[in-house]
C-alpha cells in the first residue's frame, strides 16, 4: 500500500468512531454545582449601585452581588468575599473574608452613620485625619493635653462667659486692634512700655497720674491747660 493511501486511511474516521463523536457533541454541558446558600468568591469589578461582580472560587461562575447592609468594610478588587442568598441569582455580598491589600481599609455606608457606646469610645492611631464640609461638636466638658496646636482659619469667633488664660508668654501680631470694655479694666505689670509712631491719646473725665518717685515729661513743646 502506498504512503498516500496509508495517510488517507489513518485520517478518515472509522465507522464505529463517528457515532461516538456525535453522541459526545450532543451530550449536555455539566450543570453547575447545586446552590448551598453561600459561597466564597473573588471581587472582579465594582458595579454601579453599590454592587460587585464576583467570581466563584469553585469554578468560573460569576454573580452580580449587591453589598449587604451588614458589610461595612468596602470591598475592593481582588478581595475574597462571602456571598450568600436564597438563590444564585439573588445573592448578596455579606462579608469581606480576606483583603487583597490589608494596608487600606474603608468603612462605607449609604446615609448617616452613628457610633454609640454605653460607657466610652476610644480612637487610637499614630495619625488622625478628619475631613468634612461642616462639623458640629457638643461636649459638656473637655480636657485637652498636647505638645503643640496650630490653627489656620479665615474667621474665628469665641463667645463665652468667662475666659481664663495662664501663659509664660503671649505674643499678638495684628494690623488693627479694637477692644471694648464696658466696666473695669485693670492691668498689673512689673513694667509697661507704650510706643506709638504718630499719636498717643489718653482721654477721660478724670485723669490721675501719680508716682512714688519721679514723674518726667520731656518734649520739644509742652502745653498745659
Amino acid at each position: 500500500m502506498s504512503p498516500a493511501a496509508l495517510r488517507e486511511r489513518a485520517s478518515a474516521p472509522t465507522a464505529h468512531h463517528a457515532p461516538d463523536m456525535q453522541a459526545l457533541l450532543r451530550r449536555p454541558l455539566p450543570a453547575p454545582a447545586a446552590w448551598t446558600g453561600n459561597a466564597l468568591g473573588t471581587v472582579l469589578q465594582a458595579l454601579p449601585g453599590d454592587a460587585f461582580l464576583v467570581e466563584a472560587q469553585a469554578g468560573g461562575e460569576r454573580w452580580q452581588c449587591p453589598r449587604a447592609a451588614s458589610c461595612l468594610l468596602q470591598p475592593s478588587v481582588g478581595d475574597t468575599v462571602l456571598v450568600a442568598g436564597p438563590r444564585r441569582d439573588q445573592a448578596y455580598l455579606i462579608a469581606v473574608i480576606v483583603q487583597a491589600d490589608p494596608a487600606h481599609s474603608r468603612l462605607a455606608v449609604e446615609g448617616v452613620l452613628t457610633l454609640q457606646a454605653g460607657t466610652r469610645l476610644e480612637l487610637a492611631a499614630p495619625a488622625l485625619d478628619l475631613q468634612a464640609r461642616k462639623a458640629e461638636v457638643e461636649i459638656g466638658e473637655m480636657d485637652y493635653r498636647g505638645g503643640e496646636v496650630r490653627i489656620t482659619t479665615l474667621i474665628a469667633r469665641f463667645v463665652g462667659r468667662t475666659c481664663e488664660t495662664v501663659l509664660d508668654r503671649l505674643s499678638v501680631l495684628t494690623r488693627s486692634s479694637f477692644r471694648l470694655t464696658e466696666e473695669v479694666e485693670q492691668v498689673r505689670a512689673g513694667q509697661i512700655d507704650y510706643q506709638a509712631e504718630e499719636t498717643l491719646r489718653l482721654h477721660a473725665k478724670n485723669t490721675l497720674v501719680s508716682s512714688k518717685g519721679l514723674v518726667k515729661v520731656d518734649a520739644e513743646q509742652i502745653h498745659m491747660g
